[in-house]
């Protein structure tokens, strides 16, 4: 059997640039290419919804390698390059060029898009998404020119922006269909901290409300109507509804996906030369014993240390639990661990929830930890993924005592 020399990337974000260093880390001398849709080097993806909106850093403070390093390391980097198709019978990526680019190992690290609305208005001027350092200079222009911004939906990308907007003296009213923000990620009780969070610093957060259209004028975004005729004027609007894993390129190609790319354990895909990592990638989770896929920062930095051994042909296991943080105010948060969608857990709460300084517990129906949340409470990561690794029961009156070593 020939030994393996030519690797493609496709993808240009962390896992790109983090698989790329892995493989030379780990001493492959073979030609390794990078495809990048983006115009950009790889860069880091948090700080658009954080410090690049408050103005605290530039592109160049988080993109992951400056253009040397991969001149340094032999890596080949196509950047403005889309990918048209995979065919895994010549081993082969199709370019718009025309062109195709021969593989005898593949990684897709193609990341995910924002998900969009469907009615009047949705691509009207001044109607915003997040996703790209395009998108976020774009909306540092609104917050310079606007008075109002109407923001739809209180996910996490939804709420940092409202966060830098308030910073930057816009007015926002947050448009949330569930009765709680962040509700499919952190249930009523820790959803209600980030409502409450937000009235504090004078953001109109409507809860159970149905948005009809974005209204316009000469085509321009003037607001937002809900389907009970409810007009919320606004000088730009953003989407922020959630991302969509963006694994037509891998369904196409016949490999096995279901809400993302399936891997195993080692992030291979059912085509043994290709794995998959960051926002596409569904895992059977060893710890967790079930699939998984979360769009976290985490997976994108940590998951291709493990995917570049696996190309490699050599045993890997990626067993880390999933990890996020925001930030948003003086809000700071760390969440660790996973509690599935619609899984019942009891929420303990360890510290002053009033005071926001406090870390929540996930608990099964076992009293075993699921996963912990700490809030303006620090260094304290480690205890909680040892108690979620731990699934052992806990006292949940013992949990909650701060007087009580985690």
């Amino acid at each position: 059997m020939t030994k393996a020399s030519r690797f493609v990337i496709a993808g240009g974000g962390l896992a790109a640039a983090k698989l790329a260093e892995a493989l030379r880390a780990n001493d492959f001398d073979g030609t390794v290419t990078l495809v990048a849709a983006e115009d950009r080097l790889p860069y880091e993806r948090p700080p658009l919804s954080k410090e690049h909106l408050l103005g605290k850093k530039e592109l160049a403070e988080f993109t992951v390698d400056p253009a040397q390093w991969y001149r340094d390391h032999h890596i080949e980097v196509l950047l403005g390059t889309s990918i048209i198709s995979l065919d895994r019978t010549t081993k082969t990526i199709a370019l718009p060029d025309r062109t195709t680019l021969p593989y005898d190992k593949l990684a897709l690290a193609v990341g995910s898009r924002p998900r969009l609305l469907r009615m009047p208005g949705a691509d009207a001027e001044g109607v915003h998404v997040l996703r790209t350092i395009e998108d976020s200079d774009a909306l540092l222009a609104v917050f310079a020119s606007a008075r109002r911004l109407a923001v739809i939906g209180a996910g996490w990308i939804g709420l940092e922006v409202t966060a830098a907007a308030r910073a930057a003296g816009v007015e926002v009213t947050v448009l949330e269909a569930e009765s709680v923000p962040l509700s499919a990620a952190l249930g009523p009780e820790m959803g209600q901290v980030f409502a409450d969070l937000h009235r504090e610093h004078g953001v109109d957060l409507r809860l159970g409300v149905k948005v009809a259209e974005i209204t316009t004028a000469d085509g321009k975004a003037t607001g937002v109507r809900l389907d009970d005729d409810t007009h919320i004027e606004a000088d730009a609007v953003l989407i922020a509804i959630g991302a969509r894993p963006n694994i037509e390129l891998a369904a196409d190609a016949g490999l096995a996906v279901a809400g993302g790319v399936l891997v195993d354990e080692s992030l291979a895909t059912s085509d043994p030369d290709i794995v998959a990592v960051g926002d596409i990638a569904e895992q059977l989770h060893p710890v967790l014993e079930q699939r998984i896929r979360v769009e976290h920062w985490a997976n994108a930095l940590n998951q291709p240390a493990v995917a570049a051994l696996t190309m490699l042909g050599k045993p890997a296991v990626y067993d880390r639990l999933p990890y996020f943080f925001t930030d948003q105010y003086d809000l700071g948060m760390e969440y660790t661990g996973y509690v599935a969608p619609k899984q019942q857990a009891t929420v303990v709460v360890r510290g002053d929830v009033s005071k926001r300084e406090f870390v929540a517990f996930w608990l099964d129906s076992g009293n075993r930890v699921l996963a912990g949340m700490n809030v303006n409470v620090w260094d304290v990561t480690d205890r909680i993924k040892e108690l979620v690794l731990s699934a052992e029961a806990v006292d949940p009156a013992r949990l909650a005592d701060t007087a009580t070593p985690l």
